[in-house]
């Protein structure tokens, strides 16, 4: 009888000790953080910027063209004989924060520009359903298409835009991207020309293997320039990753490739024919030790 007594008080002790042991050890190993990546493969959709960065201590290089229009003709080879080209160093100060500089032949236009991630899209612990990054650029156009008595000033040759990119990746296969955008021209053509700009940016991806995916992407401006006749730019591509180069095949109306020109200056009618083939084409070069996280893809 007493050995019966004491194997039930000390049955009842261990089951009361192993459950205070496991949740010490459950307190003592939360659930971990996962950081999600490869939301778009590259730092563009096509035309715009998508929410990925270069990584901390990468130099990207991207050389964009754009060619002429595909219904041009034989003529004109199918839009291949005219060519716009931009080029342009993109550096990871952190992984969150990326700076550039880029030359356009379009308008003979420089532009810089900087990208921070302010959330990013998680599971586990404070998970957040989405990410999100602010990006601003200034444009200075050097074109002299102007009279010599009448030069403008280099704050009139300035234009500036930001945006706030919102993406999500649904699935492994899918990512969507929101960009709410402000344009701002220090200077316009004509006097009711609007100088701020107000558009909206949808993008997607569609994974098709794992270095194959294809895009699309489309910006609807709220405000139009008077000066001349503009549509919303569109554009459809593929995406190809060969190790550590990105190459982007892309169909747009827009023959620009910075946030100001093709945003708010595009003209051509995509399902009319007015198509630019063009590709981006980006290399990534580390520049010194980075240290990987333990993230899932």
């Amino acid at each position: 009888m007493k050995k019966l007594i004491f194997l039930t008080f000390l049955t009842i002790g261990l089951k009361g000790f192993s459950q205070d042991l496991f949740d010490i050890l459950e307190n003592e190993s939360p659930e971990t953080k996962i950081i999600t990546i490869a939301t778009f493969k590259g730092t563009r959709i096509l035309n715009g910027h998508s929410i990925e960065n270069s990584p901390k201590k990468g130099l990207v290089f991207l050389i964009s063209h754009r060619f002429g229009r595909i219904n041009t003709g034989i003529d004109e080879l199918y839009g291949l004989d005219q060519s716009n080209i931009r080029f342009a160093f993109e550096y990871g100060v952190t992984n969150d924060l990326m700076l550039g500089l880029g030359r356009s032949s379009f308008d003979k236009t420089y532009d810089g520009f900087f990208k921070y991630k302010v959330l990013k899209q998680s599971t586990g612990p404070n998970s957040l359903p989405v990410s999100v990054s602010m990006f601003g650029s200034a444009a200075y156009r050097t074109l002299k298409d102007f009279d010599p008595a009448n030069e403008p000033t280099a704050s009139q040759k300035m234009s500036y835009t930001a945006q706030i990119l919102m993406a999500r990746k649904f699935s492994p296969g899918f990512s969507l991207q929101v960009s709410p955008t402000y344009i701002h021209r220090n200077s316009v053509a004509l006097t009711n020309d609007p100088h701020d700009i107000l558009a909206v940016g949808i993008g997607n991806r569609i994974k098709i293997s794992n270095r194959v995916s294809i895009n699309a992407e489309y910006y609807y401006t709220l405000d139009q320039l008077s000066s001349f006749e503009t549509t919303n730019s569109i554009a459809f591509g593929v995406d190809i990753e060969t190790g550590g180069h990105v190459f982007q095949m892309i169909l747009s109306n827009s023959i620009t490739m910075i946030e100001k020109s093709f945003i708010t200056e595009s003209t051509g009618d995509f399902f009319g024919g007015d198509i630019h083939f063009g590709f981006n084409i980006s290399r990534t070069f580390q520049m010194g030790k980075h240290k990987k996280g333990k993230l899932k893809k």
